[in-house]
């Protein structure tokens, strides 16, 4: 842990440096959670219901997907540069040092200036719960703190799932980045809005219905209007679990697939 602590406070040291210019990234980096929030607003300027959701019913979807992707891109995101590390042979350097790969390329570039998003999905998510009109029970008080958690081990394997595919594929930012961040545009609305053959594969194919949309209708006591039970919105943690498994599985075979540059 020490190695790992070295390397987490050099990167705070380095991006730190320049303190306007960090602010100014502070401050820069909120906009693209600012834009999920604000789209959704814009939405609701034209129709009193999407998808059979209330304004206030669907920011707390919102809530729930954009805290739970920030934390995810801010401490997973940079692994989004992995094929960039294969293609110049940096991944080899990672790979001969005494600790594990993972959290190394981690900590290489830890994005500091995305804890402005974290902060803001914070506020929308506090904010959204509080305004809902919820029936607190202690089930649903528990679900509201396990329920973010849950989001971000999702988001944050998916991340390293759809990076393994540069092991075999160096050229492959483009289908990551359209899953990735394709998922955090899915789980902004509520899958009702969605049908047929991409509905089933993003919302339950991919998991992706769980990170928000099942949660905030077990938080708001509402059926599911798609039919599925309700104890489907207490399964987050358990398909978090899931994927987590999934991308440690793709991590280790990837690893032992990887044959360096030959450079």
């Amino acid at each position: 842990m020490t190695a790992y602590r070295a390397l987490l406070g050099a990167q705070a040291r380095s991006q730190a440096a320049y303190r306007t210019s960090f602010v100014v990234d502070l401050v820069g980096n909120v906009g693209a959670t600012v834009f999920d929030v604000v789209t959704v607003l814009v939405l609701f300027g034209v129709t009193r219901e999407l998808g059979g959701f209330t304004l206030r019913e669907t920011l707390v979807i919102v809530g729930l997907s954009s805290f739970a992707f920030a934390t995810a891109d801010l401490l997973v995101g940079n692994i989004e540069r992995l094929p960039r590390y294969v293609r110049t042979g940096l991944f080899d350097a990672v790979l001969v040092r005494p600790l594990a790969a993972l959290p190394q390329l981690l900590l290489m570039d830890l994005p500091l200036r995305k804890v402005s998003r974290v902060l803001f999905g914070l506020v929308v998510l506090v904010a959204a719960v509080a305004s809902a009109g919820i029936d607190w029970t202690p089930g649903r008080a528990a679900l509201v703190v396990v329920a973010p958690l849950a989001g971000v081990v999702f988001f944050g394997a998916v991340f390293v799932t759809t990076a393994t595919v540069s092991f075999y594929w160096i050229d492959s930012g483009e289908l990551a980045n359209s899953v990735t961040y394709g998922g955090r545009d899915f789980t902004s609305y509520p899958v009702t809005v969605y049908g047929g053959w991409f509905r089933a594969l993003f919302a339950y194919g991919m998991g992706f219905a769980f990170v928000s949309y099942h949660p905030a209708l077990a938080l708001l006591g509402r059926a599911d209007p798609l039919g599925l039970p309700a104890w489907v919105g207490w399964a987050a943690p358990g398909v978090a679990v899931v994927a987590a498994a999934i991308a440690a599985l793709a991590w280790r075979v990837g690893i032992r697939h990887y044959r360096s540059t030959g450079s």
